[in-house]
C-alpha cells in the first residue's frame, strides 16, 4: 500500500503514517509459497469501533465523539481508529479503550482491577460503501464498565460524552441545544452500537455480563437498577433479589453493608465464579 497519513475514522486515537513494502516473487518461493501479485488485490484499511456502554443515572449510555474533520464533520460517532502495521485487532482496540477513556481491558474470567473494563469483539463490518474516502473494513469491540467519568476529546475529535442510547438510536428526543436537532451517528454507527446494545441485552440473561457494569461492590438493588437500565423494564425487587441470590455462583457476599441508597444497610455482594446463570435471567417481554 502507498505510504500516506492515515487518520482514524471515527474517535480520537492517533493516525499513523506507513512505507509500502516490496514484494518479491522470490520470497514466496523461499518460504514454500505459491505466489501472487499483492497489486492484483484492492487495497483497504482496517479499523476498530468501540461501542462503550455504562449506565449513568439510571440509563444506558454510550460513548460518543464529535468529529472535527471530514467525512461528517460534525457529526457523533462511535470512538475507534485504524489499525497499526504491529496490531492484532485486540490490541487496538485495548488501546482506543485506554486513549477514550483511560480503562484497561481485562479478561472477564480474571478479577478486574480498578480502572478494568469488559471488552470482547461485536461484529465486523464491511460493506464497500461504509466510508467515503476508501474500502475500511472495521471490527467493533463491545467494552461494559462501571459509571466512567466525563471523557476526554482528542484526535480528530473535538467534544466527546455519554448519551442515551435511545436518543443516539432515534428512540427518543435528545436535543443538547433547542436549534440543534440530532442527527444520525456518522458512518454505520447507529447499526453498530445499535449490535452492541443487543448483544449486552441478550448476554446479561444467560451470563453474569451484569456484573460488569457495577463496581467491586454493590448491592442487589444496584445490580436490578443494571437490568432495568439495559433491558429498559422496571423489575420488581423481590424477585429480583430472590432470583439473583438463588442462582449458584452468580453473587458472593462481601461481609460489608451500605447505606449509600439511604434508609437501612444494604447488603454488599462481589461478583461470583459463574460465567453462566443457571437458572437464567429472562428478559421480560414488552
Amino acid at each position: 500500500m502507498d505510504a500516506g497519513e492515515w487518520r482514524e475514522e471515527g474517535g480520537a486515537g492517533r493516525g499513523f503514517t506507513g512505507r509500502r513494502t516490496v514484494y518479491r516473487q522470490a520470497d514466496d518461493y523461499d518460504h514454500g509459497m505459491s505466489p501472487y501479485d499483492p497489486s492484483a488485490f484492492p487495497p483497504f484499511a482496517v479499523t476498530v469501533d468501540l461501542v462503550v456502554l455504562t449506565v449513568r443515572r439510571h440509563a444506558l449510555c454510550a460513548l460518543v465523539v464529535r468529529r472535527g474533520e471530514q467525512p461528517y464533520q460534525g457529526r457523533w460517532a462511535l470512538p475507534g481508529g485504524f489499525v497499526r502495521a504491529e496490531e492484532d485487532l485486540g490490541a487496538a482496540a485495548a488501546r482506543e479503550l485506554a486513549e477514550e477513556t483511560g480503562l484497561c481491558a481485562h479478561d472477564p474470567g480474571a478479577p478486574s482491577p480498578g480502572n478494568g473494563a469488559h471488552l470482547e469483539q461485536l461484529a465486523t463490518y464491511g460493506d464497500p460503501g461504509r466510508d467515503p474516502r476508501m474500502r475500511v473494513v472495521s471490527v467493533a469491540y463491545l467494552v461494559l464498565a462501571p459509571d466512567l467519568p466525563a471523557p476526554r476529546a482528542g484526535g480528530d475529535a473535538h467534544s466527546v460524552r455519554w448519551a442515551p442510547v435511545e436518543a443516539l438510536l432515534g428512540q427518543e428526543d435528545d436535543h443538547s441545544r433547542e436549534d440543534e436537532p440530532p442527527a444520525p451517528l456518522a458512518f454505520d454507527h447507529a447499526q453498530i452500537l445499535a449490535d452492541g446494545v443487543e448483544r449486552a441485552r441478550s448476554k446479561i440473561e444467560y451470563s453474569s455480563l451484569a456484573t460488569a457494569f457495577c463496581p467491586p461492590e454493590f448491592t442487589v438493588g444496584e445490580l436490578r437498577r443494571v437490568y432495568e437500565a439495559v433491558w429498559g423494564v422496571a423489575l420488581d425487587p423481590r424477585n429480583f433479589h430472590r432470583k439473583v441470590t438463588g442462582t449458584p455462583g452468580f453473587l458472593v457476599p462481601s461481609g460489608g453493608t451500605t447505606t449509600r441508597q439511604g434508609g437501612r444497610p444494604a447488603q454488599l455482594f462481589r461478583a461470583g465464579g459463574a460465567t453462566l446463570l443457571n437458572p437464567p435471567m429472562l428478559r421480560p417481554e414488552v
